[in-house]
């Protein structure tokens, strides 16, 4: 299933980046690297494998909810943290497009950010999905509730 990124294969790959930068590097200075090189991943490489991606920031906050590891409030890296997350056909159309020329230049002056140098890994998607609408939540609420003990 793949809901979130229109057009991303069953057998597609997603690949993560974490960039924590370094001290001298700002948000703003991020945000501007990263988007020249998004930008130029969409351009030449959207008919070459590239379905789609994200870039989030870590907001600092930590859920106490959804955490084993203690009872934090604020993450350290708030700020400082992000993670570059892309959508691929193959892994192997992935590790092409960071042969070329154009790409190279581009990523060397993201890794510059980089205090924690950079390792990129795939991953396969195991399951995606937006949420319900209103109606089919309600749906889906009704049917468990009629086939609860069926199981």
């Amino acid at each position: 299933m793949s809901n979130l990124i229109n057009g991303f294969p069953t057998d597609g790959v997603v690949t993560v980046n974490r960039v924590i930068l370094k001290p001298e590097f700002t948000v703003d200075d991020l945000q501007e690297r990263v988007a020249m090189l998004c930008e130029n991943v969409k351009t030449y490489h959207s008919e070459t494998g590239f379905v789609g991606g994200f870039v989030v920031l870590n907001s600092g906050m930590i859920s106490n909810e959804g955490s084993t590891v203690g009872q934090a409030v604020t993450s350290p890296l708030k700020d400082k943290e992000a993670l570059i997350v892309t959508f691929w056909r193959s892994f192997a159309e992935h590790e092409q497009s960071h042969r070329s020329e154009t790409f190279q230049p581009l990523f060397q002056q993201a890794l510059e950010l980089c205090e924690n140098g950079n390792e990129e890994i795939a991953y396969q998607m195991l399951w995606s999905g937006a949420a319900y609408s209103k109606e089919d939540a309600a749906a889906a609420k009704a049917a468990k509730a009629r086939y609860q003990h069926a199981a």
